[in-house]
């Protein structure tokens, strides 16, 4: 009787123990169905504002040289593809044969003006008839004025032959030649200063001056810098990108710098109070740009549209798409963020 007495009571402490045990069981596997994920407290810092943008570097000016009017041969071409220009340097000379009777034509017509004048003084000559001979004199002034413009062309800039796009002796008809992208015979650029164009986020459009100072650099040159400053602020905002346009120019006085090179700019536009987290913290949209977070409330994971405005290394700047969205204290998800989806039930690990 003792013998089932102690068995009845060993199989009642069994049952006990396996009870418990399939209970431990189950509020391991209730908690092991949350997401872990480690957190960190947001909070506004104060940033450096250096933004950075890469830029194809552009001739400051660029001029194609060619006629107004085609049916004229070229006599002389004085330089060639590469050459360095001075302003006020003959680059080319066309057939002077219109140029010379027009010039005739205006010495003659001068000759008759001043006849006129005096006549016109003495009232030996009706109004009408001077202001025939007055409006002939000025009208073939401006011509002889434009065929000379066209007759000999110089350089309007200091600069270098970039393109030569016909030869001496042949006749120019006004249509496109080689290279250029419009009729010409040859054109010019001048690279000291050079220029970039950068898009900068609207966000900054109050900050950024014309003057503000800008600094660059180039593959080829290594670590070299390149000063500029701010040229030409746009005065409209890209409804598209958010964006208005700035214009750089940078000093290159040696010509190291060249058109079509590639570099690294940096505008610094002083200190601001920003929000910056790891990059890795922050997710994107497959097939968009769109940029999102993942922040602990309540057991929960919640999720916030996020844009980047800035880069620091391995860490971003961020601001929510919709103002309230984040504030200083807010539990920032960075390590678990890629299993969650709105409403995810987490745990907070060390």
């Amino acid at each position: 009787m003792k013998t089932k007495q102690i068995l009845l009571a060993l199989s009642a402490t069994m049952f006990a123990l396996a009870s418990c045990t399939s209970t431990a069981e189950t509020q391991t596997e209730t908690e092991d169905n949350r997401i872990p994920v480690r957190v960190t407290p947001l909070a506004t810092q104060t940033v450096s504002r250096h933004l950075s943008y890469s830029a194809n570097l552009e001739a400051n000016e660029q001029v194609f040289f060619a006629p107004t009017l085609g049916g004229t041969r070229i006599k002389k071409i004085y330089v060639e593809v590469g050459d360095r220009v001075s302003k006020g340097q003959l680059l080319v000379q066309m057939d002077e044969s219109n140029l010379l009777q027009q010039q005739l034509q205006l010495k003659n017509l001068e000759t008759e003006y001043n006849r006129a004048l005096r006549l016109k003084e003495t009232g030996s000559i009706s109004e009408q008839n001077f202001d025939q001979i007055a409006t002939q004199y000025e009208v073939t002034k401006t011509s002889y004025a434009t065929l000379l413009e066209n007759t000999k062309m110089v350089a309007p800039f200091n600069g270098v032959v970039t393109g030569k796009y016909m030869e001496e002796g042949e006749l120019y008809t006004g249509g496109a030649f080689g290279g250029a992208s419009k009729p010409a015979i040859i054109s010019i650029e001048q690279t000291n200063p050079i220029k970039a164009y950068v898009d900068i986020a609207e966000q900054y459009y109050l900050e950024v001056k014309k003057g503000m100072s800008t600094d660059m650099t180039v593959d080829i040159f290594g670590d070299r810098p390149f000063t500029g400053r701010v040229n030409i602020v746009y005065p409209t905002i890209n409804p598209a990108s958010r964006t208005f346009r700035c214009e750089l120019l940078f000093n290159n006085a040696d010509e190291a710098l060249r058109p079509g090179m590639y570099g690294t700019i940096g505008i610094n536009v002083g200190e601001a109070q920003a929000r910056v987290v790891p990059s890795m913290a922050v997710l994107k949209v497959q097939g968009s740009n769109d940029r999102y977070i993942f922040l602990a409330k309540e057991g929960k994971a919640k999720r916030v549209a996020v844009k980047i405005t800035n880069r620091y290394e391995d860490q971003v700047e961020i601001v929510p798409a919709n103002p309230g969205d984040l504030n200083d204290g807010d539990q920032l998800v960075t390590t678990g963020q890629a299993r969650l989806i709105e409403g995810t039930e987490i745990r907070i690990v060390e």
